[in-house]
């Protein structure tokens, strides 16, 4: 029989544990706490110098001007070209390679397989690989192996495998959320594999495609570091008319402008920067309207 006293003292150990862990649970909210108003605070530190810098100096001028050793004059167009060029390209290369291979993975491979775990080990692996990385492949493989040159294209095919674990891995996710049970359903109305796939799966996990997707491709569009190693100049005074031409994208201007030893190009390079922010958030907007659009569509 246990007695009234060991009862007691029983209550007593398990009270001070719960002091203890509401205690423990408290600090570990005010750390997280304190952590995300850090973070935001020189987020917006950071936004604020950038705006106070770069307002003044971006209008229209701006955008439709080249490059200038005069900062009165300097402009990115050539840049914006350059980058519009490189992504458009990216998404023509990455985009299906990336969705078509979340599909082999999920609908066709043999999970029991050396190869599929194999595949899927090294998928996982390359999404943290530094972009330094990349930019080296790129530059042993694009430029001159294949002897495409200091180009477009071989930025955008270096930008491509960059992006290529993500959108793998967003679309395997995606297409694991779609129930088993529409599926069924297709297969038990006579409907073959491709069809089912086609006309069921893939339109259900759309939303999450897209979203993984337009997110690698902003990923893209702020890199700097690959495309400096395959070649990216850092000054281009023409607009590029081809893949096969030498080209320059809105980061590696941006920071051409800030290594400049003249401190009004600092102002230049905030403009530069606001452009790229709202290309990026842009991006990002178009992620979360098409999500939601085919969203509803779903529901």
């Amino acid at each position: 029989m246990v007695s009234d006293k060991q009862v007691t003292g029983l209550s007593v150990i398990n009270k001070k544990k719960i002091n203890t862990r509401k205690i423990k649970n408290d600090l570990f909210h005010i750390v997280l706490l304190s952590s995300i108003l850090f973070s935001v605070t020189v987020l917006f530190l950071l936004l604020y110098q950038i705006f106070s810098e770069g307002m003044k100096w971006l209008d229209w001028d701006f955008i439709t001007s080249m490059p200038s050793r005069s900062p009165e004059k300097a402009g990115i167009y050539s840049a914006l070209t350059g980058s519009i060029w490189t992504i458009g390209i990216t998404a023509l290369i990455a985009l299906p390679l990336g969705v078509g291979t979340a599909v082999y993975l999920e609908e066709y491979a043999n999970r029991k397989s050396g190869f599929y775990k194999l595949l899927v080990l090294n998928i996982s692996n390359l999404a943290g690989v530094p972009s330094i990385v990349y930019g080296m492949l790129g530059l042993a493989v694009f430029v001159r192996f294949m002897n495409f040159g200091r180009s477009i294209l071989s930025g955008a095919l270096t930008l491509s495998i960059l992006i290529l674990p993500t959108i793998i891995v967003s679309s395997r996710e995606a297409l694991k959320s779609v129930p088993m049970n529409l599926k069924e359903g297709s297969y038990a109305l006579g409907m073959t594999k491709w069809r089912t796939i086609a006309g069921v799966t893939l339109p259900f996990a759309l939303p999450g495609i897209l979203t993984g997707s337009i997110l690698a491709i902003s990923r893209a569009m702020g890199e700097a570091a690959p495309l400096i190693m395959v070649g990216a100049a850092g000054y281009v005074a023409f607009l590029p008319n081809g893949p096969m031409d030498s080209f320059t994208v809105l980061p590696i201007q941006i920071f051409n402008w800030t290594s400049r030893p003249q401190a009004v190009f600092k102002n230049v390079a905030a403009a530069g920067i606001m452009v790229l922010m709202v290309l990026l958030l842009s991006a990002n907007a178009i992620a979360i309207i098409l999500r939601n659009k085919y969203q509803k569509r779903i529901d």
